[in-house]
Order: C-alpha cells, then structure tokens, then sequence
C-alpha cells in the first residue's frame, strides 16, 4: 500500500491539495482539491481570505479521507512577505492585507530615515520590493501602532497556516527571509536591525529549517479531517519549493520558477550581500539546507493573467499564445518590472498607457497586447541572466524552468532566443513536487537531495527549447 503526502500549495490566484507518493521508483501526484484565492477589498483595503482559505484546506483533508488515501504528513507553502499578527488570545489583529495594498506607499522612505537603502541590502541581502515585511510593517507602524503594541506574534502566510492545523506557532525559514528582517549569513533574525526599525523582538518566533516536524493535528482538526497527521515544514516559500524540484544536479544552469512571478536564479552557498549585488537589485533569499537562493524577482505571467481576466476569460492561454504570434513583429516593449504593472486598475491600459508615454506604437488587439508582454518579459530575462553571469563570475549554458510557465510554448521560444541559451522547461508541478520532497526526504523515502532530483527527472516530462527552435 503506497505511504502519501499532502502538499497544499497556496498561489495568489489558487491553492490545491495535491498527494505525492512513490510507485515503481517514481513520484506520483494527485489533485485532490483545488479553490480559488485572490485579495478582496475589506474597509479600503486588500485582504486575504485566510479564514475561508483554511476552510478549503479542512475540505481536502476530508477528501482524503473519503478516498482512503490518508497522508502521513502535510506542509504549506505559499508566496512571501505577508503575515498576520496574532494578540495575547493567538486572535488575529486588524485586515489580512496583502501586498497588492498600496498601504506601503511612502514606507520606504520612512525605513530608509532609519537605515540607508544601501546598508538595508548590506544587512538582509533582499532586493528593494515595495511589497517586502520591512515596509509593510512601517505601515503597521505608522498607521496602526497599536497593533504592534498588542502583538505577541508574527506568522507568515504558511506560518498561519500550519499554526491552524497544528495550534504550534514556527516561523519557517525560506519564508522569513523574503521579508528582509533576516541575517543571511547567520540565517536568523537580524534582532539589531529589528530594534533600530522599532518591530518588537517579542512577536518573532525561533526560525526552524524546511523538513522540521512542526507536530501534529490538533485535536479539532482531527476530529474534523478525521485522522491524525504530521504537519512538516517544508520551503514553506513557493520560490523555495520550485527550486527544490529543479531536475538537475549539476551547476551549469540558471533556473526560473516561473507563474505569476518569475524568479530567476542561481543556488549558492553564500550570499552576496555587494554593492554590485545591490545595484542589479538581487536578492538572497533562503533555501533548503539553508541554501541560498541568490535571483531577480520578475513580474512574470501575472502581466498576462490579468489582461485575460480582463477579457473575462474568454480565451485560453495557449489561444493567447497563438494571437502573440500572429503579431510578433508588432515592435513595442515594456519594463516588465516597473511598479505600473504591480496592481493597476486594468493592466490593459496599463500596457497601452506605457508604450503611450514612451513614445512607442500602442498595442489594441489581444495579440499586439500579449507579444508586447510576452517580448518584453523575454528581454527581461535576458538582462537577468546577464546581470547574474557577472555577479557569477561565468556563464551558464542553459536555463531550467520550472512551474506553470514551463506550458507557455511561445514564451519559451522567445526566452531561448532572447538568451541565447537553451531551456529545459518542466516540471509544470515544481513548487508542490518540492513541497513533497521535502517531507518525503525527512520520512526517508530519498537520501538526499541528489537522489531525489534524479528521480524528479526521470517521473515528468522536461520539454528542450534551443536558441534555434
């Protein structure tokens, strides 16, 4: 009888259950459960559903156990940056914010009163993103401060909702150091910095490394999944668990974890906390065995994404794919990174509003709309792995992506030629198959991270993508 694991993976726009497990030497995945997410407007501001999110997880239990397809652990992952404060009862104080909420605007200059941007990177090593934990909880402080004078805890995303399953309170790892609060060399709080920007020390749990055992259900989520598992931390950040299931143990590439965001990188021992670091805007985030995940967030599908919902949805994305094609020598691009695209009203006229002002034919047909992002993403990602070659020191001879974006056919052909490089696209499931692997690794199942990447090769399909193709 085949031993499960149960991955919840938690993106902006969806979340699903998903059972991993070993057959004949390689790894299975099954959707239990799928839900919906996404930010609703609550008092002026955008909020998370935790509340209803949570609830779509204690539902996907419960289908397992209809199935009799019972998991001996679980873990979360979900993106970075946000959190909730718990008081002194574990209530939840003040809106679930997301990081789409232009509460932070300003912050930045508010932390940098404190502490100089450039000594901010010195210090974390994390990338300048309006949306990052530091400005977000100037917000908070500036705002609300007594939120943070009722605080006795901080969880991240994931952190919560392991918290809710399990009534133990952690701060994981991989996700701690998205916010730029974290140390990347002791990988720990930077509690200095912390007492500087006036964040309590008090609210900040011990960070504990992907695979630790949290504990287990408590006995309300017991009764209500009906049956008792471990709950394991895997890289509770999304990016962490993508790169966990990158297929390959060489060090001869660049990967990108590629969905609504695309995050383009190297796996390092150290960080690179330079000047010439900070002035590319690289980021040192954290990853398994305390691994860094040394990369360049990039706006990725999210351009297209919302266009599409903007046309309610009317078109799959391979048909917009299809249309980008028909017009691929309509010639305007865009910064895919510049903070206009972040959370627009419309990202239709967004676009438009960009080639406007830059003096650039405006894009009106769905198919001019979709090469311009998918182009200029490309080029995004060619000055990405230019920037990361020199910081490196050397250059890579192929790109792995990983993630939904491995599916988008005409980008990837776009990215080999705008590279020069050629791409290993696949697994499409990287962020729940590392999410797995994780636990998988504690129980056993692989001895290490070698051998669980060799099998990760051998259970999906890699499509190859050349400069020429």
């Amino acid at each position: 009888m085949a031993t499960y694991y149960a991955a919840v993976d938690m993106g902006a726009s969806s979340g699903r259950l998903i059972l991993g497990s070993m057959e004949n030497g390689r790894m299975q995945l099954e959707e239990i459960h799928r839900f919906e997410n996404g930010m609703v407007r609550k008092n002026g501001e955008l909020c998370w559903e935790f509340d209803r999110i949570f609830g779509e997880i204690v539902t996907g239990l419960k289908k397992c156990k209809e199935i009799g397809k019972i998991p001996v652990s679980i873990g979360v992952d979900t993106w970075g940056v946000d959190f909730v404060l718990l008081d002194e009862n574990d209530q939840v104080i003040g809106n679930t914010v997301g990081y789409r909420d232009h509460r932070t605007d300003g912050m930045d200059e508010e932390v940098y009163r404190i502490i100089p941007q450039e000594e901010l990177y010195a210090r974390t090593g994390i990338q300048k993103a309006i949306f990052n934990t530091v400005y977000q909880l100037m917000a908070v402080k500036k705002q609300h401060p007594d939120y943070l004078e009722k605080a006795r805890t901080i969880l991240f995303v994931p952190d919560y909702m392991h918290y809710l399953l399990s009534g133990q309170k952690t701060n994981e790892y991989t996700e701690a150091t998205t916010g730029q609060l974290v140390n990347p060399y002791t990988r720990d709080w930077d509690f200095e910095l912390l007492d500087m920007l006036g964040y309590p020390r008090r609210i900040f749990n011990k960070l504990i490394m992907p695979g630790t055992s949290i504990g287990h259900f408590s006995e309300k989520i017991r009764q209500e999944a009906g049956f008792d598992c471990e709950v394991v931390a895997p890289c509770t950040h999304d990016t962490g668990s993508a790169v966990l299931a990158v297929p390959a143990n060489d060090d001869d590439f660049i990967y990108i974890s590629s969905g609504t965001w695309s995050l383009m990188g190297l796996e390092r021992d150290k960080p690179d906390c330079s000047k010439g670091s900070w002035e590319r805007n690289l980021t040192n985030e954290g990853g398994y065995n305390g691994t860094i995940r040394y990369l360049k967030n990039i706006m990725g599908l999210w351009m297209i994404q919302s266009v599409r919902h903007e046309l309610n949805d009317a078109y799959s994305f391979g048909q917009i794919c299809e249309m980008a094609e028909q017009c691929k020598d309509f010639p305007s691009r865009v910064d895919a990174n510049d903070e206009c695209f972040l959370s627009p009203d419309n990202m239709t006229r967004a676009v438009q509003d960009y080639c406007r002002r830059t003096g650039q034919p405006v894009p009106e047909s769905v198919g001019e709309l979709a090469t311009v992002i998918y182009a200029s993403l490309a080029d995004c990602y060619a000055l990405a792995a230019k920037e990361l070659e020199e910081m490196a020191g050397r250059t890579f001879s192929r790109i792995h992506i990983v993630g939904g974006g491995a599916n988008a056919g005409y980008l990837n052909e776009l990215t080999a030629k705008a590279t020069g490089k050629e791409l290993h696209c696949g697994p499409t499931e990287a962020t729940a198959i590392g999410n797995l692997t994780a636990q998988m690794i504690k129980a056993g199942e692989f001895r290490s991270v070698e051998e669980a990447r060799n099998v990760i090769h051998e259970s999906f399909d890699i499509r190859i993508y050349n400069r020429k193709s």
